[in-house]
């Protein structure tokens, strides 16, 4: 915990106010990082978070980033010295291919996030560089050509008689790969949309098939409360939402209203039960 030395007749600056005793961390340091080492309790009310593992804190210099190429993967190892900020965009490497990511969260709060997560020591990609001109040149190149694909997507789609909706199209950065987000009510056959894609584009085709949770979160938009999306802002994985969170509270009369625009019940349903 902080505590700071003060006497009743001395007056506080505004950069004291926030100094640990010893001087020696950063405030901010010191209030995140004592407070996640002091408390055992889950949901603990004095932190006002919630950590449902705990694993060592890693060590390495990790930043968290977002990228649509790197699936399932949302942090990244800093190397060589490299400085960089919440914002910038960078080029990671991962298995000798390269992808365009952008960085959210740098520091020790990564380090808390991936221990409250039960991740430490395991295979990370590694960023490379800032992004630099050329790279800009590249990634404005390949989101042209993202565009392009739609049309041609949708014309095969019709052509092989398909059930799919697209939902995205990522180009991998050094254009390896390319990538296709879709829903569909069930299980597609799409082996022979795939060799007319790769015939067309001449690369890598990997179809993707996402749930409308996940599309509704690569769109975006506002709820009916007003606020950015929970899966567009801050949630990093989907919870199982079933009516008996309504029951529980309540909400069966409302039940019409509790569904969010992807058509499933909406997440905030199981916030009033953590």
């Amino acid at each position: 915990m902080i505590y700071i030395n003060r006497s009743e007749d001395t007056e506080l600056t505004s950069a004291e106010k926030f100094t640990p005793s010893n001087g020696k961390t950063p405030s901010y340091h010191s209030i995140v990082i004592d407070k996640f080492h002091a408390c055992s309790y889950h949901g603990c009310f004095n932190c006002k978070s919630e950590f449902y593992s705990r694993a060592p804190l890693d060590k390495r210099n990790i930043v968290e980033i977002e990228c649509d190429g790197l699936l399932n993967c949302e942090f990244c190892v800093l190397e060589n010295g490299l400085e960089v900020f919440p914002y910038d965009f960078v080029i990671v490497k991962q298995n000798d291919e390269l992808e365009i990511a952008q960085v959210k969260s740098i520091g020790e709060i990564v380090r808390i996030k991936r221990s409250s997560m039960g991740l430490y020591d395991e295979e990370l990609p590694v960023i490379v560089r800032k992004m630099n001109s050329e790279d800009t040149q590249r990634l404005n190149r390949n989101l042209k050509d993202e565009e392009r694909a739609i049309g041609f997507f949708k014309k095969a789609v019709a052509q092989h008689k398909l059930e799919m909706k697209l939902v995205k199209i990522h180009y991998q950065f050094d254009r390896k790969k390319l990538y296709f987000f879709y829903t569909a009510d069930g299980r597609v056959d799409f082996r022979e949309l795939a060799k007319t894609l790769a015939a067309e584009f001449k690369t890598r085709i990997e179809l993707r098939q996402i749930g409308v949770r996940d599309e509704a979160r690569e769109i975006g938009g506002i709820g009916t409360c007003g606020r950015e999306f929970c899966c567009s802002s801050f949630l990093n994985n989907f919870r199982k939402i079933t009516t008996q969170l309504a029951t529980e509270q309540n909400l069966m009369s409302s039940l019409g209203k509790l569904s969010g625009p992807c058509g499933k019940l909406k997440c905030c349903l199981s916030y009033e039960v953590e």
